[in-house]
């Protein structure tokens, strides 16, 4: 298994720290307001190589954390006249019912960084003992020149980046010994959230948070570093900084960034109308849909979102889902048959199967590539389509329905149509009908029929009861 590496930007055989685990962290979000499709894009991501490295038999502990302190949690507190804790757990309540739709699995660890302080005061404590770090007016400064690896992550020089970016320096600068230092410690504002330190109260800065969480949760040195490609510089360069000075250890073996999502070829943003929450495209197309057409791309290419193209990647899981259906049909009818012999020619299409199974991982081997893994999945299903029939054996026609369900369940694609309630207005409608039909009004039950079908509701007559699905 190969993995682009950010930090060589080369790709590498992957080889864990310990034999048959890995120790993941993947930088979650700040819990200010309900998480938008470009959150979404590295969770889908880093669930999906998490649920590739399981099924290839590694023990994964995955961590994500949530940042929950912070300036934009501090204003839409004082908004509301409410505790900033209110709003993140507020958020965070909303983020975990988004990544649940998503079908993003449960992070072996979910660290809120601000349980997380005593830790986070012991890891600058040590920066300052070790000379990496200064305090200045109850402010505690990164020495960035005191670590001579810092640019190797983002490849930036840092007298370049002083003299040409001056953009990217924070505020204060003043006070620091070189413009390039960042903040680990800051002292309270009126108003804001604050805990005890040596140096004053306040609360700590965004790098050291990560630092701390992922060494407490993975350890000193991790498999895998995980995020977004606009975390590289600087959060991702000043983690490699703090850790490494604190922990005299590498700080991540493999690095792994997901590209940019743009809307409709434009970047997103709120000031240009086209920032969309989950919750917002959730309104429009089921959330397996939003998951399925992510994983359409390659993660390191940037992802076009646009109502055509997800509207495409429904109709695509759509065919799959109609596929499953059929074979899961066929399937039950098979088993209630006496059991027969294997067909000759499912011999050859067993082999075809295996075949693409092998393509299947050969992709996600090969770096992640999901795309060229839903091509695979399109191609199995194909096979199933043309080779399960009323006349094959049981022992094939499971075989390929399981192959394709679990390989679909990797890239976290649910193969069961999702089962909504109805609401109470149809639900008395399909009774209705039921009861015309007993009636032998079959002119009222094909009206209803119709109507259902008018509110998006496809009614099926089956030997066990009325099916439906949504049109």
């Amino acid at each position: 298994m190969k993995i682009y590496n950010s930090l060589t930007k080369s790709k590498q055989e992957f080889v864990p720290i310990h034999e048959g685990k890995v120790g993941m962290y993947v930088c979650g979000p700040t819990v200010y307001n309900y998480i938008h499709i470009g959150n979404a894009r590295p969770m889908i991501v880093f669930d999906t190589v998490r649920r590739y490295l399981e099924y290839k038999g590694y023990e994964v502990n995955y961590v994500s954390n949530f940042t929950d302190v912070d300036d934009k949690i501090i204003k839409k507190a004082n908004e509301e006249g409410v505790e900033p804790s209110v709003i993140s757990e507020r958020y965070i309540a909303e983020c975990q019912k988004d990544m649940e739709a998503l079908n993003v699995r449960e992070a072996t660890h979910h660290p809120k960084a601000t349980e997380e302080i005593p830790e986070m005061i012991q890891m600058i404590s040590d920066l300052i003992e070790k000379g990496h770090a200064y305090e200045v007016n109850g402010t505690v400064y990164y020495r960035v020149r005191s670590f001579p690896g810092y640019g190797k992550l983002s490849k930036k020089n840092l007298d370049e980046m002083q003299s040409g970016h001056r953009d990217i320096l924070v505020a204060g600068e003043s006070e620091k010994e070189d413009p390039m230092d960042f903040v680990l410690w800051k002292p309270k504002k009126e108003g804001e959230p604050f805990w005890p330190s040596p140096w004053s109260d306040g609360r700590p800065g965004w790098h050291i948070e990560c630092s701390v969480m992922s060494k407490k949760y993975v350890g000193d040195t991790l498999d895998i570093h995980a995020g977004g490609e606009d975390l590289i510089f600087p959060h991702h360069e000043n983690e490699i900084a703090q850790s490494e000075a604190a922990n005299d250890a590498p700080f991540s073996k493999y690095w792994m960034h997901n590209a940019f999502l743009n809307i409709d070829n434009k970047k997103m943003s709120k000031s240009a109308g086209n920032f969309f929450t989950v919750r917002e495209i959730g309104e429009k197309f089921p959330l397996s849909v939003l998951r399925f057409f992510m994983l359409s791309v390659h993660y390191r290419s940037p992802l076009n979102f646009s109502d055509t193209l997800v509207q495409a990647a429904k109709n695509g899981l759509d065919r799959i889902l109609t596929a499953v259906d059929r074979a899961e049909e066929l399937v039950e009818q098979l088993a209630q048959k006496p059991q027969t012999e294997e067909r000759p020619e499912e011999q050859g299409y067993r082999e075809q199967m295996k075949a693409l199974v092998a393509k299947y991982e050969a992709a996600m081997d090969d770096d992640f590539n999901t795309a060229d893994a839903i091509a695979a999945i399109f191609e199995l299903v194909k096979l199933a389509n043309i080779t399960i029939t009323g006349e094959s054996s049981y022992s094939y026609a499971k075989e390929l329905l399981d192959e394709i369900v679990q390989l679909c369940d990797i890239l976290g694609i649910e193969t069961k149509r999702e089962e909504e309630l109805l609401d109470a207005d149809i639900e008395a409608l399909i009774e209705e009908r039921q009861q015309a039909r007993k009636e032998k009004n079959f002119a009222r039950a094909d009206a209803i029929r119709d109507e259902l079908l008018e509110k998006g509701i496809v009614l099926k007559d089956t030997r066990e009861g009325v099916k439906w699905s949504k049109a």
